[in-house]
């Protein structure tokens, strides 16, 4: 336990997928199976009527980055969030187009992601890690 505070932020919620919402995929592509084919083809979809992945990240980025801004030199920011609303803002914060944030991949559950600041912006560190890093042998004070 670190003692540190949790601050909520509704911009950091999951994506909402409208009628989507709470159906298993083999219902999804029952019911929906054109919308469907259409977002794994990486066009902008609003699944079940919800959002864009763009909005997702139109209102998740900004929190990341207000956060980031308020570190000192040197600071660690912990987010946690849904996988989808994390790899849109990934992307985002990436500058990658929106069509290409599939490419990252899903992020499991309880597993994270590490950025850092580059030269020319963010960095893509660590992604969907899932272990802590092993102690180095010989470093067992």
């Amino acid at each position: 336990m670190t003692g540190l505070g949790v601050t909520h932020y509704e911009g950091l919620r999951e994506t909402y997928a409208g009628d989507w919402q709470g159906l298993t995929h083999t219902e999804i592509v029952g019911r929906h199976g054109e919308q469907y084919a259409a977002w794994k083809r990486g066009e902008p979809v609003r699944r079940g009527g919800g959002e864009l992945e763009t909005e997702v990240a139109d209102r998740a980025a900004p929190v990341v980055l207000g956060e980031a801004d308020k570190l000192a030199d040197g600071g660690t920011l912990v987010v946690v969030s849904h996988g989808g609303t994390i790899r849109t803002t990934i992307g985002r914060l990436l500058g990658l187009e929106a069509g290409n944030w599939e490419a990252l991949g899903g992020l499991s559950n309880c597993c994270w992601s590490v950025l850092g600041e580059g030269a020319r912006g963010w960095r893509l560190l660590e992604h969907n890690a899932g272990t802590l890093p092993e102690p180095v042998l010989g470093d067992d004070n």
